[in-house]
């Protein structure tokens, strides 16, 4: 595997504090599943972290506020039958998970009218329609 677990361009998390669990998987798994350690779980000390500043630190302590235990995120992966490919699924999981975490805040929406010519085919398709379904209507006698 790599040095670190890469969130983003300039942002690396290192191996060293990223710590892994491994522990009986339920699911498929044939012969092996009761005695192969294959479910994962890949902790991220969140308040503790020297990889990202405190401006990001800070978003990310807020916006996980919930999923964190005592300042640690926690992801699991035990989809998959081997060890492997369940610590690839959790590298890739907490990678997204701090990504959005730690993205910019969306830039606020300035209110805009429509414009008349919007105006005037929306009121153009209202009448379409509302005739369409007039004509559906039974005639009378």
């Amino acid at each position: 595997m790599e040095s670190g677990l890469v969130v983003r361009t300039g942002v690396v998390i290192p191996d060293s504090e990223l710590e892994w669990r491994f522990s009986r998987s339920s699911g498929p798994g044939g012969q092996s599943v009761n005695t192969t350690d294959s479910r994962v779980e890949l902790s991220f000390d969140v308040a503790a972290t020297t990889a990202l500043n405190e401006v990001l630190k800070a978003r990310a302590l807020e916006r996980l506020g919930s999923r964190l235990v005592d300042g640690v995120l926690t992801v699991t992966a035990s989809e998959h039958r081997s060890q492997w490919r369940n610590r690839e699924a959790a590298r890739t999981r907490l990678a997204a998970v701090l990504r959005d975490a730690i993205a910019a805040p969306p830039r606020p929406r300035r209110a805009t009218r429509p414009s008349k010519n919007a105006i005037r085919r929306r009121a153009e398709d209202k009448k379409r329609r509302s005739q369409t379904k007039r004509l559906r209507n039974r005639p009378i006698d």
